[in-house]
Formats: structure tokens, C-alpha cells, sequence
């Protein structure tokens, strides 16, 4: 199936987004046999099941009229990035110096192939990690995800 671009789509969905205090942080297109458009949605103070709802009712109409996939059905979904979603980006990485973190690296450094600790740095290229034990320095190439640590305690 043939979609526009998916920057295109974003753009749309950031215009209606913004005034609901909500920023688009991805747009994926999955195809298949239910091909679906899920629009990724973040919010200071986290996304409830009312932002979605919100943003969906104010981007239905709106992608009818751009027509994303040239006629062919699918299904819209919105939702949020959730709390183990995989850093992407320099913000991602930025707003969590300070946090507990946790990576998962492709090759075992130490003996082991994941890490949990406090993100110390980030340069873009390299993250620094503060682990009870001792630091570490990490190339992003190394790095398999890196997401916010969650305690279930």
C-alpha cells in the first residue's frame, strides 16, 4: 500500500496537537492485513485516555481530507509513547540527566548486557551512566535502547 510521507502526516497532526497541549512525538504506519496509522502523542504530566480521545476526534477529519493512503482503508489509532518507550531523541536523553535509566547494550560490557543507573551525561554520540558500583561511558552505537528505569516496588 502507498502512504504519503509520514513527515506530512506528523505535520497535520502537530497543528491540531499544539492547542491541546499535546506534542507528536511519532507517526507510524503499519501495514498488513489491517493496516493501521498510530499517531504517538506525549504531555507534560503524562497522556491520559481523554488526550487520546481528544486528539483523535480532532485529527479524524482533517486526515480524511489529506487521504494518507490514497483511498485505502485503515485504522487510526493515538496513543501515548508509554513509560518503557526507547529514547529517540536528544530531548528524550536530555530531560532524563539526573534519572535512573536503563540500557541494553548489544555486546556485553563487564559481563553484562544491561545496565541500571543514573543517566549522567549525554553528548550525542556517547551517554554516561552512574551505576551503584562505578561509572560507565557508552557510545550510542553500543546501545541497543536505552528507556526511563521503572520501579515496580
Amino acid at each position: 500500500m502507498k502512504i504519503k510521507p509520514v513527515e506530512e502526516i506528523k505535520s497535520l497532526c502537530e497543528k491540531y496537537a499544539a492547542p491541546l497541549g499535546i506534542t507528536v512525538a511519532e507517526v507510524e504506519f503499519k501495514q498488513g492485513k489491517n493496516p493501521a496509522l498510530t499517531v504517538f502523542i506525549d504531555k507534560k504530566g503524562g497522556v491520559s485516555l481523554d488526550d487520546c480521545e481528544s486528539l483523535h476526534n480532532a485529527i479524524f477529519e482533517p486526515l480524511d481530507e489529506l487521504d494518507p493512503t490514497f483511498g485505502a482503508t485503515y485504522t487510526l489509532n493515538v496513543s501515548s509513547l508509554g513509560a518503557d518507550r526507547p529514547f529517540k531523541t536528544a530531548e528524550d536523553f536530555n530531560s532524563h540527566i539526573g534519572k535512573m535509566v536503563e540500557v541494553k547494550l548489544y555486546a556485553a560490557v563487564k559481563g553484562k548486557k544491561f545496565y541500571e543507573g543514573e543517566l549522567v551525561s549525554f553528548d550525542g554520540a556517547r551517554i554516561v551512566l552512574k551505576t551503584e558500583k562505578e561509572t560507565f561511558s557508552f557510545d550510542l552505537k553500543s546501545v541497543v535502547k536505552v528507556n526511563e528505569y521503572i520501579d515496580f516496588n
